[in-house]
């Protein structure tokens, strides 16, 4: 790479760089990411080369409170636990709070080796009730050393499904929320 190249490049990143916080307009380079120092107990840099809150990118020019305030979750938090709370037997692929979508792994029975659940719970609404939440349940038996999709009795997904729902009112039950 030439030094034209290099140089060119150095200059495309500063942007990037003045919006993570590297750099303060200010103060030149930020040192509580520069001074070794500054890194430990007590620190308000929690050990992190990018400061406590990571690594943030600000290309839109809004500050860190007005990027987050909308950061609120999506979905009822009620919900969202009653569904992570009553699935968690088995093992978590995926979670995401703010779109309301938990997603398991696979998960065999101990007693049926020969069969395997999957689960993916959707949380569509703030309020608790049964329409804020669809529950997919995915089987696979085993034939011939191969997985293959069979039918989920309705019953089955119908019974975790209340299940999410009374772990929610519980839980809301249990915070004093009316």
């Amino acid at each position: 790479m030439t030094s034209r190249a290099r140089a060119l490049s150095g200059l495309l990143l500063l942007p990037l760089l003045s919006g993570c916080g590297v750099f303060s307009s200010s103060q030149g380079i930020n040192p509580a990411i520069t001074s070794p120092q500054s890194v430990g107990p007590g620190s308000n840099v929690a050990g992190s080369l990018f400061g406590p809150q990571g690594l943030s990118v600000n290309l839109l020019g809004k500050s860190r409170a007005n990027s987050t305030a909308g950061a609120a979750l999506g979905v009822n938090a009620y919900l969202w636990r009653g569904a992570l709370d009553t699935l968690s037997f088995m093992p978590l692929s995926s979670a995401d709070p703010f779109g309301g979508v938990i997603i398991t792994d696979w998960w065999q029975p101990p007693q049926a080796p020969d069969e395997r659940f999957k689960a993916t719970a959707y949380i569509l609404g703030r309020e608790l009730s049964a329409a804020a939440l669809r529950l997919s349940i995915f089987r696979q038996v085993l034939k011939g050393g191969h997985w293959v999709d069979a039918a989920v009795s309705p019953e089955t997904v119908s019974e975790i499904e209340n299940r999410v729902l009374d772990r929610a009112r519980t839980l809301r039950a249990e915070s004093g929320t009316p």
